[in-house]
């Protein structure tokens, strides 16, 4: 199947992945792989590790070749090329800077290589610099800053150059959380700025979501679905669509006949299960369960509460902390009604019918 999109002012996409298959002695890594992505798009490539996603970053760059297939850049064919005659350039989990040049010397490096004039150089490493908020570094070294600001100036490296393509593998990984969310939107608004095509690799769902205007879903060297971070999250095409991309309820087989009166695989994800009073009346398009809380998680901005029916099913429910009592109303052990919109159970097309004994919910 091939993932196409938009092309260019000129009609062609700025990455073309056509039939790409990448093998390491007995191990494929791709497996026939399609996938085009359009000039200025912010491209997410996520999945868990052994997914293929650095792989086929790897051959864009050119640091890998296919077994077979071909990889286009804004229409040319690459497949052969070496990665210096490419107009890509990658930044990487590790930042790579020279700890012996300053800030301004690293951020030069590649138009040094090229004979750029100093004067030329001056003045583009002060744009780039200016560009990621760091002018008052320029003098220092790689190991004075933080890890947030070495990031942002293998950035500004990679960025001076001006590629039609920038790939990025995983570069928040090494960063902790606050500094990470930080980041993805100084990251994204860059991004916005310079309109460079950016191909992102990670296999963090919350950064693939936050940043990304699509999402490719890795699995098993095969993408099992792309789309924009709404359309992957709201209407997951797979089980492991559904399941990856945060947590969900998948009913299949029997338990969702019983549900929702059809057989096929749907997906409820937890936000939209809510608990209510069982003596509350439901309203109409509502389904209700009654239950029994088996667990209740605090994780600061919601709490999530594992409800077992009276079925024998297990659903989890979240709900947004948007009020601030000292206790929570719903404790452990309560019994509780788990409701949600019959709407809010979007089915699951690539997904098998759960064997009978099997989990319907999880």
């Amino acid at each position: 199947m091939r993932h196409t999109t938009p092309a260019d002012e000129h009609g062609q996409a700025a990455v073309s992945v056509q039939g790409v298959h990448k093998q390491f002695g007995d191990l494929v890594a791709v497996k026939d792989l399609d996938i085009d992505i359009r000039a200025g798009e912010f491209f997410s490539m996520l999945g868990p590790s052994g997914s293929g996603k650095t792989t086929v970053l790897r051959m864009i760059a050119g640091f890998e070749e296919p077994t077979s297939g071909r990889i286009l850049l804004h229409g040319q064919d690459v497949t052969a090329s070496a990665p210096f005659d490419r107009e890509v350039n990658t930044v990487f989990q590790d930042y790579a800077l020279f700890p012996h040049l300053t800030i301004a010397e690293n951020v030069a490096y590649g138009l040094t290589v090229r004979g750029i004039s100093k004067a030329e150089r001056a003045r583009l490493v002060g744009e780039a610099l200016e560009q990621v908020q760091l002018s008052h570094v320029a003098e220092r070294r790689p190991s004075q800053l933080s890890g947030g600001q070495r990031q942002r100036i293998a950035l500004a490296r990679a960025l001076i150059l001006r590629p039609k393509v920038l790939l990025l593998d995983e570069p928040l990984g090494a960063l902790d959380k606050q500094l990470r969310e930080q980041m993805q939107f100084e990251l994204k608004q860059i991004q916005r700025e310079v309109g460079i095509t950016f191909v992102f690799v990670t296999h963090d769902q919350e950064e693939a979501l936050t940043l990304s205007d699509r999402v490719a879903v890795f699995n098993n060297g095969r993408i099992e679905q792309v789309g924009s971070p709404r359309e992957v999250y709201e209407f997951p095409q797979t089980e492991f669509v559904a399941r990856f991309l945060g947590i969900t309820n998948l009913l299949a087989g029997d338990a969702a006949l019983a549900i929702l009166g059809e057989s096929s695989p749907h997906s409820v994800r937890p936000e939209r299960v809510q608990i209510a009073d069982p003596a509350a009346p439901a309203t109409d398009g509502t389904i209700s369960l009654s239950g029994r809380v088996l667990e209740t998680v605090y994780a600061g901005a919601h709490t999530r509460y594992l409800v077992e029916t009276e079925s024998g099913m297990r659903f989890i429910s979240e709900k947004q902390n948007n009020q601030s009592p000292r206790t929570d109303p719903v404790q452990r052990g309560d019994t509780v009604s788990l409701r949600f919109e019959r709407s809010h159970a979007v089915a699951v097309p690539g997904t098998a019918v759960a064997a009978p004994g099997e989990p319907a919910a999880v």
